[in-house]
Parts: C-alpha cells; sequence; structure tokens
C-alpha cells in the first residue's frame, strides 16, 4: 500500500494571498498528534510524529482498522464519547492509547472523525484556582458600566488565568480593520493600547476560520510543521482542518508573528450578532502552552463581553441617548397649529440641532429651505436633495463620509456628514456635520502590510508607531442620534399631513361659503326669471302680435321693422331664460342614478327629433350602444342638445350625416388618472371647429359665431358636460374646419363610484 502526505504547497501570490487554502495545509504543529478516521473506523489519515508518542511507526498505522492498533475498549470509549455531544464540545477525552494518556479533542470534518491527541499536562491545573479567578472577575465586572472598562477586566482576568505576557482584546470596524480596545501585559512591554492594523492582517478566510473555531492556539512559533499522510488512492485527497487545534498556520502568519517577537499565542473569538466583533489576541515571548481547563476558563470570559457588548454599549451611549430624549421630547411638544409661520418657529428652535448633536439643519416644505446653522446654500442644498433622490429609493439617507458617495458636491470642512429622510411629497429634513480631522495611529504602515521581495512575500517587518491623518469625513453619528432624528422625522411628516388637512379643511369650508352665496345668487335668478321676466315678455308678445294684425293692411316699414326686432329679442331672452333654468336644475340634481340601455333612450330622441331630422334631411348611423349609469330624461337632453347643435352647423354643402359609434376599451382620460370602460362617439359632417376651441365651447354662455348666423344661446353644450359631470363622466370635442366635430362621452365603470366627479 502506497501512502503520500497532503501538505499543500500552492505557492502564494500578492493576487491570491486572500484565498491561501490555510483550511487545508496539510499538516499540524508538533506538540500533538492526529489521526483521521472514516466512517468504518479505518486509519485513513495519521500525522507522521505519531512515533514521537507512542511505540508505533506511521506506516503501521495508516489504512488499519482502529481496533487492530489500539483496541475495542478504546474504541468504545470513544464511541460513547462522540455520541454525547456535551462532552464532545467541552472538555477534551482524557484516555490511554498503547499504555501513553492523551487528550483527545475530537471533531467531525466532512465524513472524517479527526482525533487531535496531546500528551497530558504534567502539572495538573488546580480547577479551584480557576474557578476562583473566575468568580474574582465575575464580581469586578459587575463594577464596570462601560465597554471599555469590561474589555479592560477581562484582558487582566485572562492573563491571570493564562499567564501570558500580553492580552489584547481587538476590536474591528466595519472594514475589519483592528483597535486594541483593551489591553494587560508586563510592565517591561511596550503598550499596543490604541493602535490600529490593517483589515489585511487578519485576511478574509482567517477570519472565516475564526467564526467557525473559536479558539485557536500556536504553542511555539518556531515549530517545523508535521506533515499528515493518508493512503494514496485519490489526487486531490486532503482533509478540512478548520475546527483543529493542532493545525499548522500559514507561514505568511507565522513570520509575522516572528516580526513582532512572538513566541506563542492563544487567540479567542469574539462573535455578536453572527459577526466577528473581535478577538482575544494573548502573547507569550516564549513557548508556551496551557491546559484544556485554562484554555475553557479564557474561551468563557471571553463569551463574557460578547454577551455583554450590546448592554454596555447601551450604556456608553446613555448620556447621548438622553440629551436627544430630551430634544426629542421638547421638539415634539411643540404646538405649531396655530401659528402663521409654523416651520420658521420651528428652524430657530435650537433643540432641532441637540437632537442629533449636529451643527447645522435645513427642512425643505415645497420651494421654501428653512435653515439654522452651518448649511450649505439654498441651491446646494437643492443640489444634494437631487443627489440624493437620484441614487436611492429610500426615505432615509444617512453618512459621515459625503464626498465619498458624491464626490462632485464640495462643501470643504463645513459639511462631511448629514443625515436626510424625506418628510414626503418633495419635503424634506437634512441634519449637517463638519469634517473632523483625526490622528489614526498604526501599528505599522498600513499599506506595507505584505510585501514582495526576490524571495517571495513576505509580512511588513516595521511595527513602529506610523500616523495617518484623516480628512473629509465627520464624526460617526451613534444610534440615539440616528433614533431621535427618525423620530423625530417621522413626527414632522405627520404634522405636515395635519397642517395640510387643516388647510384644506379651511379651503372647504370657503369654498363652502361661496357655493352658499352662488346657490342664494342662483335661486335669485330662479325667481326673477319664473316671476319677474316671463310675464312681461309674455304681455310683449301680445301687444307686438296686435299690433301687427292691425297694421297688416296698410304697413309702415319702420314700424314693422322695429316691432320685428323686438319680436325676436323677445323670443331670444326666453330661450336663453328658459336654457338658464335648465342648466340650474342639472347642477342641482340629486335623483339617484340608475342603470339604462341607451338604445331605448337614443330611440326615443331621434322619435322626438322626427320632424327636425326630416326637414334637414339628416342620416343618422348608430351602432348597438351599451348600458349605462344615468337619469333617462337628462340622457335625452344630452343626446338632443348634441344632435341639435349637429343639424344647426351642419355645412351647406352637404347633406349632414351623423354617426354614432360605440366602445367598451378601458381609457384614461384629461391626464386625471381615471379609467372609463365605455365612450359613445357622435361624429358629424357639419363646419366643423378649430381644435384650439375644443374645450372652451363646453363653457356656458361661449359662442364661436354671430347671432345674425347662428341663433342660440350659448348654454346647450355646458348643459351636456354638466349632464356627464353628474354621470360621474366626462365630455370631449374635437374636429376641424370643414370637415365636422366628434362629440365623445366617457362613462365609468359599472361597479366605481357613480357620483364621482
Amino acid at each position: 500500500m502506497k501512502i503520500k502526505d497532503i501538505v499543500n504547497r500552492d505557492l502564494v501570490t500578492l493576487t491570491n494571498c486572500e484565498h491561501e487554502p490555510i483550511h487545508i495545509p496539510g499538516s499540524i504543529q508538533p506538540h500533538g498528534f492526529l489521526i483521521g478516521l472514516t466512517m468504518a473506523w479505518n486509519i485513513d489519515f495519521c500525522s507522521d510524529n505519531i512515533s514521537s508518542f507512542i511505540d508505533i511507526s506511521l506506516s503501521e498505522v495508516i489504512g488499519k482498522h482502529f481496533d487492530t492498533i489500539f483496541g475495542t475498549e478504546a474504541h468504545r470509549i470513544i464511541q460513547d464519547f462522540i455520541t454525547n455531544e456535551k462532552k464532545l464540545s467541552v472538555f477534551p477525552l482524557e484516555m490511554d492509547l498503547l499504555d501513553n494518556t492523551f487528550q483527545l479533542t475530537i471533531h467531525k470534518s466532512d465524513d472524517i472523525y479527526v482525533l487531535e491527541c496531546e500528551p497530558t499536562f504534567l502539572e495538573k491545573e488546580n480547577l479551584v484556582d480557576v474557578y476562583a479567578q473566575t468568580m474574582t472577575f465575575l464580581s469586578h465586572m459587575n463594577s464596570s458600566t462601560s465597554l471599555k472598562g469590561l474589555c479592560g477586566f477581562v484582558a487582566e482576568g485572562i492573563r491571570q488565568i493564562t499567564g501570558y505576557d500580553r492580552v489584547m482584546i481587538y476590536r474591528f470596524d466595519d472594514q475589519y480593520n483592528g483597535e486594541v480596545y483593551a489591553e494587560n501585559c508586563r510592565e517591561d512591554l511596550e503598550p499596543f493600547l490604541g493602535l490600529h492594523y490593517p483589515h489585511t492582517d487578519i485576511p478574509v478566510q482567517a477570519r472565516a476560520l475564526y467564526l467557525k473555531n473559536q479558539l485557536r492556539f500556536i504553542v511555539d512559533i518556531g515549530y517545523t510543521p508535521v506533515p499528515i499522510f493518508t493512503t494514496d488512492d485519490d489526487e486531490n485527497k486532503n482533509l478540512d482542518l478548520s475546527l483543529s487545534i493542532l493545525r499548522s498556520t500559514s507561514p505568511i502568519h507565522v513570520e509575522y508573528l516572528k516580526n513582532m517577537g512572538v513566541g506563542a499565542t492563544l487567540t479567542i473569538s469574539l462573535i455578536h450578532e453572527g459577526r466577528l466583533w473581535g478577538l482575544i489576541a494573548c502573547h507569550h515571548y516564549s513557548v508556551k502552552n496551557i491546559s484544556p481547563e485554562v484554555r475553557l476558563a479564557a474561551k468563557l470570559q471571553g463569551q463574557f463581553i460578547t454577551s455583554q457588548i450590546d448592554l454596555r454599549q447601551a450604556t456608553d451611549e446613555y448620556a447621548i441617548a438622553r440629551k436627544t430624549s430630551i430634544a426629542l421630547e421638547k421638539l415634539t411638544g411643540l404646538d405649531l397649529s396655530d401659528s402663521k409661520e409654523p416651520f420658521k418657529i420651528l428652524i430657530s428652535n435650537q433643540n432641532l440641532l441637540q437632537l442629533s448633536n449636529a451643527v447645522g439643519v435645513s427642512i425643505k416644505i415645497g420651494p421654501t429651505i428653512y435653515k439654522n446653522g452651518v448649511t450649505p446654500t439654498h441651491n446646494q442644498i437643492d443640489h444634494l436633495i437631487t443627489a440624493i433622490t437620484d441614487s436611492t429609493n429610500d426615505k432615509m439617507f444617512i453618512t459621515n463620509k459625503l464626498r465619498v458617495h458624491f464626490p462632485e458636491l464640495d462643501y470643504g470642512e463645513e459639511i462631511a456628514g448629514i443625515i436626510y429622510h424625506s418628510l414626503g411629497n418633495g419635503n424634506s429634513i437634512i441634519w449637517y456635520r463638519p469634517e473632523t480631522i483625526s490622528e489614526i495611529n498604526w501599528g505599522g504602515d498600513p499599506e506595507k502590510a505584505i510585501i514582495k521581495d526576490s524571495k517571495g512575500l513576505h509580512p511588513r517587518n516595521s511595527f513602529n508607531l506610523w500616523k495617518q491623518i484623516v480628512k473629509n469625513q465627520s464624526s460617526v453619528w451613534l444610534q440615539p442620534e440616528l433614533n431621535s432624528a427618525a423620530h423625530y422625522a417621522h413626527w414632522l411628516y405627520n404634522q405636515i399631513i395635519l397642517m395640510m388637512l387643516r388647510e384644506e379643511q379651511e379651503r372647504y369650508r370657503s369654498q363652502s361659503h361661496i357655493l352658499k352665496e352662488a346657490n342664494a345668487e342662483l335661486e335669485n335668478i330662479n325667481w326673477i326669471s319664473t316671476h319677474d321676466l316671463q310675464e312681461p315678455l309674455r304681455k310683449i308678445q301680445i301687444i307686438i302680435s296686435r299690433l301687427l294684425i292691425e297694421i297688416e293692411e296698410t304697413p309702415t316699414v319702420d314700424v314693422v321693422g322695429y316691432l320685428n326686432r323686438v319680436s325676436k329679442s323677445a323670443n331670444r331672452m326666453q330661450i336663453l331664460l328658459q336654457d338658464i333654468l335648465k342648466y340650474i336644475r342639472i347642477k342641482n340634481n340629486k335623483d339617484t342614478l340608475e342603470k339604462m340601455s341607451l338604445n331605448f333612450i337614443m330611440d326615443d330622441t331621434l322619435d322626438a327629433m322626427k320632424d327636425d331630422l326630416l326637414k334637414s334631411g339628416a342620416v343618422i348611423e348608430c351602432q348597438d350602444l351599451p348600458e349605462v349609469y344615468g337619469t333617462p330624461y337628462l340622457m335625452k337632453q344630452l343626446f338632443s342638445h348634441i344632435i341639435q347643435n349637429a343639424l344647426k352647423y351642419a355645412s351647406p354643402e352637404r347633406s349632414p350625416i351623423l354617426k354614432i359609434t360605440a366602445s367598451k376599451t378601458p381609457v384614461i382620460i384629461n391626464d386625471s388618472h381615471k379609467m372609463y370602460c365605455q365612450w359613445i362617439k357622435i361624429s358629424d359632417n357639419g363646419i366643423g371647429l378649430e381644435q384650439q376651441y375644443a374645450s372652451s365651447i363646453f363653457k356656458i354662455f361661449t359662442r364661436l359665431h354671430t347671432m345674425e348666423k347662428y341663433t342660440g344661446s350659448g348654454v346647450g353644450l355646458a348643459i351636456c358636460k354638466k349632464i356627464m359631470q353628474n354621470f360621474g363622466g366626462s365630455i370631449e370635442a374635437s374636429g376641424a374646419l370643414n370637415k365636422g366635430t366628434t362629440i365623445t362621452l366617457y362613462f365609468p365603470y359599472e361597479g366605481c363610484d357613480q357620483n364621482q366627479s
């Protein structure tokens, strides 16, 4: 049987260093040995150093059944341990293998059980001491109210328990650049507290492993990796060691630690809300190993931090939250309803700035911009709002690096951070912060995290203090400030809605008053037209008729002419008054609409107009018409007025032809976004009209021709429009000179609000 090692010898370059397969190095650290078992308990993987711990060679082990080498009792003990998941995840299994005592850490990698065997510690840790130290830590922990203070206690507690020379609490930012947030170290060591390290120091794949395996240590930085061997039955065979405690480390990381002068490390992951929040990084400047009991105690203290992050951050932000809450309470308590200029009063209130600790604020309501404090100009604010709305559909936009998002908007040092909230209908509120120039102390030049020379890739070897000046950004908006801004923007949005409703209510009240006055005037017109005007007109007509009879035998030309003109004027006045009465009655009509067949209505209308149609010689071509909602007698008036209008304005050059067509195709008209499902078109071949007058002909008393040429009061089509509004529909006209006119009637859907206008 052939065996081979699975050492990963792929060359790491600048283009693939962030994808280095550190989870399958094919080797381990030498302070223990590794065995990989198949589901059938065959030994498929084994580290080359097994003979350094037990009296057996690699070739004697690999490919054999576990029982053959270690016996059935060892098989049973390990099997029981594997099936007990609680034990598997807490303490290693202590047992004998070929007369040697080991601590076995076991995990499953794909379909392989990985057994990592370390010799038991000669000097057992006193668990009582470890427990006492942990309890002391817990009692001190409760005396710390801030997150930074808690991390300081954890660093001190872990150093006491583990004995490492330096313990750091390492916190990541959004880009995974790290900061030494808390530290406890030997007095003779240079402190790293406050130093920053670039994200490249802990690449993506390393952070992914820290999420999977929360505890990782290197006993001796100067170790020689031990290769893992397997049976030679697959060319690409390897073993995923993501959960391994013996896994060999990336050569670049080892060199990085050597450059720092470190001899041994322990790293504990700090995971918060599924994300790598930070690390507990323990450094020792010589070889060092710790027992499983101490490892567990250190890991527990790390979990204390992650369990307290939300609470301690809330405590840290309490003072800010209290200040912003007071400002929010004062602002929402303002009564702006009685003010004629509420936004002028609001913008001058300093609580509006304290709400989010801003230096400036602007509110845009319609075309007007109100400002207070340090803000851009009116034009710049308009451009900023346009840029935000063009780039995102969100109602909120927050940044402390405005120039990163909109490099074309340069407001200098005055504006670098904003909180933007839409208030609907183009309205908005924006808080502003100035540029805050900050100084970051890096542990070495972050631009030189990886160095390439003739010998390949290397981590930087200089960790001297390197200072960076950061510009074009404001201080970060804290969560209490963001919460207060969001709450107030929501409150202000509701206030604007209420203001609009009050204004609308006032407009309705004013319009109601105007309508009452108009109705009173119309009642007067009705009274005058029915009583005071019609009676004199009847008498004038009787007198003129008698005079005309008496002078019939000996006519006087002038007298007859005058009397004819008086008669015509009286007739016109009577027609006008009748049309006004029709118009008024339609406007005040309150009848309930009913479903009717337009075919019957059209037949009745044409029958009533039979004499006029015969006299004019008109030809009527009518399609099958739909059923609509309306009032029968108004619908007859509607068709009658339209047909009479077509006969009146018939062309003298040709016989009148009227075509009446219908459709049920839904349409949207007049940019009103109202949809109508039925339309009726009544087209004639008369004198037509210019399209520019297509809408004005529906206005009352509008005439396009003189009385001498065409009779009429100019009320007929206005009556038609009122009738269609009464039905919840609409009316339009179109045409061209000498080519005829088309009147289109639009009727609403049967299920819609029938009184909609």
